[in-house]
Protein backbone atom coordinates (compact mmCIF):
# COMPACT_ATOMS: atom_id res chain seq x y z
CA UNK A 1 0.00 0.00 0.00
CA UNK A 2 1.02 3.87 -0.82
CA UNK A 3 2.12 5.76 2.02
CA UNK A 4 2.15 8.95 3.39
CA UNK A 5 2.76 11.09 6.78
CA UNK A 6 0.82 11.78 9.95
CA UNK A 7 0.96 15.75 8.52
CA UNK A 8 4.01 17.18 7.74
CA UNK A 9 6.31 16.05 10.72
CA UNK A 10 4.26 13.30 11.89
CA UNK A 11 4.85 9.27 11.31
CA UNK A 12 4.83 7.73 8.12
CA UNK A 13 1.86 5.59 7.88
CA UNK A 14 -0.51 3.99 4.81
CA UNK A 15 -2.92 5.72 3.31
CA UNK A 16 -5.54 3.97 5.13
CA UNK A 17 -5.75 2.71 8.53
CA UNK A 18 -8.02 0.64 10.68
CA UNK A 19 -11.16 1.73 13.33
CA UNK A 20 -10.89 -0.83 16.35
CA UNK A 21 -14.06 -0.13 17.95
CA UNK A 22 -16.38 -2.31 16.42
CA UNK A 23 -14.61 -5.02 17.00
CA UNK A 24 -15.87 -4.79 20.71
CA UNK A 25 -18.33 -1.51 21.13
CA UNK A 26 -21.15 0.22 19.53
CA UNK A 27 -21.98 -2.20 16.29
CA UNK A 28 -24.21 -4.84 16.68
CA UNK A 29 -23.32 -5.65 20.33
CA UNK A 30 -26.08 -8.88 20.85
CA UNK A 31 -23.82 -10.95 18.65
CA UNK A 32 -20.58 -12.57 19.80
CA UNK A 33 -17.78 -11.31 19.22
CA UNK A 34 -15.34 -13.36 18.07
CA UNK A 35 -11.61 -11.99 19.37
CA UNK A 36 -9.68 -13.99 17.46
CA UNK A 37 -10.95 -12.97 14.51
CA UNK A 38 -10.69 -10.25 15.36
CA UNK A 39 -7.23 -10.28 16.26
CA UNK A 40 -6.58 -11.65 12.63
CA UNK A 41 -7.75 -8.86 11.13
CA UNK A 42 -5.76 -6.29 13.11
CA UNK A 43 -2.93 -8.36 11.89
CA UNK A 44 -3.86 -8.60 8.62
CA UNK A 45 -4.27 -4.83 8.12
CA UNK A 46 -0.60 -3.93 9.45
CA UNK A 47 0.40 -7.02 6.55
CA UNK A 48 -1.51 -5.23 4.25
CA UNK A 49 -0.16 -1.35 4.98
CA UNK A 50 -2.69 -0.20 7.41
CA UNK A 51 -0.04 0.52 9.73
CA UNK A 52 -2.46 3.51 11.81
CA UNK A 53 -4.14 1.01 14.26
CA UNK A 54 -7.16 3.63 16.01
CA UNK A 55 -8.71 2.85 19.28
CA UNK A 56 -9.93 4.67 22.41
CA UNK A 57 -10.01 3.95 26.43
CA UNK A 58 -13.72 4.33 26.69
CA UNK A 59 -14.44 1.73 23.38
CA UNK A 60 -15.67 -1.52 25.48
CA UNK A 61 -15.01 0.07 27.94
CA UNK A 62 -11.53 -0.54 27.90
CA UNK A 63 -11.81 -3.74 26.49
CA UNK A 64 -10.78 -2.78 22.47
CA UNK A 65 -7.46 -1.88 23.91
CA UNK A 66 -6.83 -4.83 25.83
CA UNK A 67 -7.83 -6.90 22.26
CA UNK A 68 -5.29 -4.41 20.53
CA UNK A 69 -2.65 -5.13 22.40
CA UNK A 70 -3.38 -8.65 22.20
CA UNK A 71 -3.06 -8.53 18.34
CA UNK A 72 0.43 -6.51 18.84
CA UNK A 73 1.92 -8.34 20.18
CA UNK A 74 4.69 -10.58 18.30
CA UNK A 75 6.26 -8.01 16.47
CA UNK A 76 3.35 -6.55 15.16
CA UNK A 77 3.82 -3.44 17.84
CA UNK A 78 6.66 -2.38 16.23
CA UNK A 79 5.52 -1.89 12.15
CA UNK A 80 1.87 0.07 13.78
CA UNK A 81 1.23 3.69 14.54
CA UNK A 82 -1.08 2.84 17.64
CA UNK A 83 -3.19 5.70 18.57
CA UNK A 84 -5.62 5.77 21.07
CA UNK A 85 -8.25 8.49 22.89
CA UNK A 86 -8.73 9.99 25.92
CA UNK A 87 -11.11 12.66 27.16
CA UNK A 88 -15.19 10.63 27.30
CA UNK A 89 -16.14 8.53 30.16
CA UNK A 90 -19.10 5.83 29.26
CA UNK A 91 -20.52 3.05 31.91
CA UNK A 92 -20.86 0.17 30.06
CA UNK A 93 -22.16 -1.16 26.46
CA UNK A 94 -25.71 -0.75 27.76
CA UNK A 95 -25.97 2.77 28.07
CA UNK A 96 -23.37 2.98 24.66
CA UNK A 97 -25.54 1.50 22.54
CA UNK A 98 -28.58 3.44 24.21
CA UNK A 99 -27.22 7.08 23.52
CA UNK A 100 -24.29 7.40 21.07
CA UNK A 101 -23.57 10.53 22.75
CA UNK A 102 -20.46 10.79 24.84
CA UNK A 103 -19.61 12.00 27.82
CA UNK A 104 -16.31 14.85 27.94
CA UNK A 105 -14.29 14.52 30.63
CA UNK A 106 -10.97 16.83 29.95
CA UNK A 107 -9.91 17.02 33.49
CA UNK A 108 -5.99 17.24 33.41
CA UNK A 109 -5.73 14.81 36.14
CA UNK A 110 -7.82 12.59 33.98
CA UNK A 111 -5.16 12.50 31.14
CA UNK A 112 -2.69 12.06 33.55
CA UNK A 113 -4.14 8.86 35.21
CA UNK A 114 -5.67 7.45 31.87
CA UNK A 115 -2.46 7.45 29.76
CA UNK A 116 -0.93 4.58 31.92
CA UNK A 117 -3.74 2.56 32.29
CA UNK A 118 -3.87 2.43 28.28
CA UNK A 119 -0.84 1.69 28.27
CA UNK A 120 -0.79 -1.30 30.67
CA UNK A 121 -4.13 -2.28 28.45
CA UNK A 122 -1.95 -2.07 25.72
CA UNK A 123 0.99 -3.76 26.67
CA UNK A 124 3.65 -1.46 25.43
CA UNK A 125 5.57 1.53 26.51
CA UNK A 126 4.14 4.66 24.65
CA UNK A 127 1.39 4.95 21.63
CA UNK A 128 2.32 6.75 18.49
CA UNK A 129 -0.68 9.24 18.67
CA UNK A 130 -2.59 10.03 21.90
CA UNK A 131 -6.27 11.92 20.86
CA UNK A 132 -8.35 14.06 23.17
CA UNK A 133 -11.72 11.97 22.13
CA UNK A 134 -13.64 15.00 22.50
CA UNK A 135 -12.88 18.86 23.40
CA UNK A 136 -14.68 19.14 27.18
CA UNK A 137 -16.83 22.63 27.49
CA UNK A 138 -16.21 22.61 30.88
CA UNK A 139 -12.51 22.50 30.86
CA UNK A 140 -10.06 24.65 28.77
CA UNK A 141 -8.48 23.48 25.96
CA UNK A 142 -5.43 24.79 27.11
CA UNK A 143 -5.38 22.65 30.20
CA UNK A 144 -6.57 19.61 28.33
CA UNK A 145 -4.17 20.06 25.91
CA UNK A 146 -1.08 20.73 28.39
CA UNK A 147 -1.62 17.38 30.08
CA UNK A 148 -1.70 15.54 26.88
CA UNK A 149 1.46 17.92 26.01
CA UNK A 150 3.20 16.07 29.11
CA UNK A 151 2.37 12.71 27.54
CA UNK A 152 4.77 13.29 24.97
CA UNK A 153 7.40 15.17 27.45
CA UNK A 154 7.41 11.89 29.64
CA UNK A 155 7.89 9.92 26.26
CA UNK A 156 4.20 7.99 26.80
CA UNK A 157 3.11 9.49 23.55
CA UNK A 158 5.21 10.41 20.29
CA UNK A 159 2.52 12.74 18.70
CA UNK A 160 -0.60 14.09 20.00
CA UNK A 161 -4.17 15.08 18.36
CA UNK A 162 -7.72 16.15 18.51
CA UNK A 163 -10.58 15.06 17.65
CA UNK A 164 -14.25 16.81 16.01
CA UNK A 165 -12.35 20.32 17.16
CA UNK A 166 -12.96 23.47 15.83
CA UNK A 167 -10.57 25.51 14.01
CA UNK A 168 -10.84 27.84 17.32
CA UNK A 169 -10.10 24.54 19.43
CA UNK A 170 -6.85 23.83 16.96
CA UNK A 171 -5.63 26.91 17.02
CA UNK A 172 -5.70 27.28 21.43
CA UNK A 173 -4.13 24.04 21.10
CA UNK A 174 -1.40 25.03 18.86
CA UNK A 175 -0.35 28.05 20.98
CA UNK A 176 0.38 24.87 23.82
CA UNK A 177 1.88 22.20 21.71
CA UNK A 178 1.44 21.23 18.16
CA UNK A 179 -1.21 19.05 16.54
CA UNK A 180 -0.08 16.00 14.70
CA UNK A 181 -3.79 15.38 13.57
CA UNK A 182 -7.50 16.09 13.70
CA UNK A 183 -10.05 13.08 13.64
CA UNK A 184 -13.79 13.74 12.57
CA UNK A 185 -16.42 12.16 10.76
CA UNK A 186 -15.95 12.66 7.44
CA UNK A 187 -17.99 10.89 4.17
CA UNK A 188 -20.46 11.24 1.25
CA UNK A 189 -23.21 11.43 4.10
CA UNK A 190 -21.12 13.80 6.37
CA UNK A 191 -19.16 16.92 5.19
CA UNK A 192 -20.00 18.83 8.06
CA UNK A 193 -16.04 19.56 8.53
CA UNK A 194 -15.07 20.22 4.86
CA UNK A 195 -16.24 24.02 5.39
CA UNK A 196 -13.85 25.11 7.96
CA UNK A 197 -11.68 22.23 9.92
CA UNK A 198 -10.43 20.01 6.62
CA UNK A 199 -9.31 22.99 4.75
CA UNK A 200 -7.18 25.01 7.79
CA UNK A 201 -5.72 21.02 8.78
CA UNK A 202 -4.55 21.51 5.14
CA UNK A 203 -2.96 24.48 5.45
CA UNK A 204 -0.89 23.74 8.70
CA UNK A 205 0.10 20.52 7.39
CA UNK A 206 -2.41 18.56 9.89
CA UNK A 207 -3.06 14.55 9.67
CA UNK A 208 -7.00 14.77 8.78
CA UNK A 209 -8.26 11.02 10.25
CA UNK A 210 -11.70 10.52 9.26
CA UNK A 211 -13.51 7.91 10.77
CA UNK A 212 -16.78 6.35 9.91
CA UNK A 213 -16.18 7.01 5.84
CA UNK A 214 -18.52 4.61 4.59
CA UNK A 215 -21.10 6.51 6.65
CA UNK A 216 -21.04 4.06 9.34
CA UNK A 217 -21.53 0.71 6.71
CA UNK A 218 -24.40 2.73 4.70
CA UNK A 219 -22.86 3.64 1.55
CA UNK A 220 -21.73 -0.28 1.21
CA UNK A 221 -25.55 -0.75 0.10
CA UNK A 222 -25.79 -3.34 3.08
CA UNK A 223 -28.49 -1.44 4.70
CA UNK A 224 -31.58 -1.26 2.81
CA UNK A 225 -34.07 -0.76 5.65
CA UNK A 226 -34.04 -0.17 9.12
CA UNK A 227 -34.78 -4.14 9.87
CA UNK A 228 -31.63 -5.09 8.09
CA UNK A 229 -29.38 -3.30 11.29
CA UNK A 230 -28.37 -5.78 13.47
CA UNK A 231 -30.09 -6.05 17.16
CA UNK A 232 -28.76 -3.67 19.67
CA UNK A 233 -26.74 -1.63 17.52
CA UNK A 234 -26.90 2.03 17.94
CA UNK A 235 -27.12 2.93 14.80
CA UNK A 236 -30.86 1.85 14.80
CA UNK A 237 -30.82 5.71 17.36
CA UNK A 238 -29.31 7.62 14.65
CA UNK A 239 -32.19 9.51 12.43
CA UNK A 240 -30.41 8.56 9.00
CA UNK A 241 -30.76 5.41 9.70
CA UNK A 242 -34.97 5.07 10.17
CA UNK A 243 -36.99 3.57 7.75
CA UNK A 244 -37.88 7.64 5.89
CA UNK A 245 -34.61 8.68 6.03
CA UNK A 246 -32.92 5.28 4.66
CA UNK A 247 -35.50 5.12 2.10
CA UNK A 248 -34.24 9.21 1.02
CA UNK A 249 -30.89 8.26 0.84
CA UNK A 250 -31.14 5.02 -0.84
CA UNK A 251 -30.16 7.84 -3.74
CA UNK A 252 -26.39 8.50 -2.45
CA UNK A 253 -26.22 4.38 -2.28
CA UNK A 254 -27.31 4.20 -5.63
CA UNK A 255 -24.89 6.48 -7.48
CA UNK A 256 -22.20 5.52 -5.47
CA UNK A 257 -22.81 2.26 -7.03
CA UNK A 258 -22.93 3.22 -10.62
CA UNK A 259 -19.90 4.68 -10.42
CA UNK A 260 -18.43 1.37 -8.94
CA UNK A 261 -19.66 -0.92 -11.79
CA UNK A 262 -18.00 1.49 -14.30
CA UNK A 263 -15.01 1.81 -12.96
CA UNK A 264 -14.71 -1.97 -11.86
CA UNK A 265 -14.63 -0.99 -7.77
CA UNK A 266 -17.14 -1.75 -5.11
CA UNK A 267 -19.31 0.46 -3.44
CA UNK A 268 -16.75 0.98 -0.63
CA UNK A 269 -13.97 1.49 -2.57
CA UNK A 270 -15.70 4.67 -4.15
CA UNK A 271 -16.77 6.13 -1.18
CA UNK A 272 -13.17 5.85 0.56
CA UNK A 273 -11.33 7.19 -2.59
CA UNK A 274 -13.53 10.39 -2.62
CA UNK A 275 -12.62 10.92 1.28
CA UNK A 276 -8.56 10.28 0.18
CA UNK A 277 -9.04 12.68 -2.87
CA UNK A 278 -9.33 15.46 -0.32
CA UNK A 279 -5.47 15.47 0.57
CA UNK A 280 -2.39 13.70 0.77
CA UNK A 281 -2.65 14.07 4.64
CA UNK A 282 -6.16 12.60 4.49
CA UNK A 283 -6.18 8.87 5.88
CA UNK A 284 -9.39 7.47 6.32
CA UNK A 285 -9.77 4.60 9.51
CA UNK A 286 -12.49 2.68 8.15
CA UNK A 287 -13.18 0.18 10.87
CA UNK A 288 -14.66 -3.82 10.11
CA UNK A 289 -14.19 -6.92 12.21
CA UNK A 290 -14.05 -8.60 8.75
CA UNK A 291 -11.34 -10.13 6.72
CA UNK A 292 -13.34 -9.88 3.51
CA UNK A 293 -14.64 -6.30 4.15
CA UNK A 294 -10.79 -5.39 5.30
CA UNK A 295 -9.25 -6.89 1.89
CA UNK A 296 -12.48 -4.84 -0.03
CA UNK A 297 -11.42 -1.23 1.76
CA UNK A 298 -7.43 -2.30 1.60
CA UNK A 299 -8.12 -2.35 -2.82
CA UNK A 300 -9.06 1.16 -2.69
CA UNK A 301 -5.51 2.23 -2.78
CA UNK A 302 -5.60 0.99 -5.95
CA UNK A 303 -8.66 2.91 -7.60
CA UNK A 304 -8.44 6.38 -9.06
CA UNK A 305 -11.50 8.19 -9.81
CA UNK A 306 -11.56 10.93 -12.32
CA UNK A 307 -12.46 14.40 -12.27
CA UNK A 308 -15.84 13.47 -13.34
CA UNK A 309 -15.96 10.78 -11.19
CA UNK A 310 -15.80 13.31 -8.34
CA UNK A 311 -17.67 15.40 -9.44
CA UNK A 312 -20.56 13.16 -9.70
CA UNK A 313 -19.32 12.46 -6.20
CA UNK A 314 -19.61 16.19 -5.29
CA UNK A 315 -22.91 16.74 -6.49
CA UNK A 316 -24.55 14.61 -4.84
CA UNK A 317 -27.76 15.78 -1.89
CA UNK A 318 -27.14 16.09 2.03
CA UNK A 319 -28.72 13.08 3.67
CA UNK A 320 -31.72 13.56 5.19
CA UNK A 321 -31.75 13.36 9.43
CA UNK A 322 -29.17 14.41 11.30
CA UNK A 323 -25.85 12.92 12.24
CA UNK A 324 -27.24 12.47 15.72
Amino acid sequence: MRTTTLGTNGPETGVLGLGCMGMSYGYDMATPRDEETSVSVIRQAIDLGMTLIDTADVYGPYTNEELVGRALADGYRERAVLATKVGVTVRDNAEAAASPRPVPNGRPEHIRKSIDASLRRLGTDHVDLYQLHRVDPEVPIEESWGALAETVAAGKARYIGLSEATVDHIKRAQAVHPVTSVQSELSLWTRDWMDEVLPYCQEQGIAFLPYSPLGKGFLTGRFASFDGLPEDDFRRSLPRFQQDALRANSALVGKVRDIAERIGATPAQVALAWVMAHGEYVVPIPGTKTPKYLADNAGVADVALSAADLAELDALPDPQGSRY
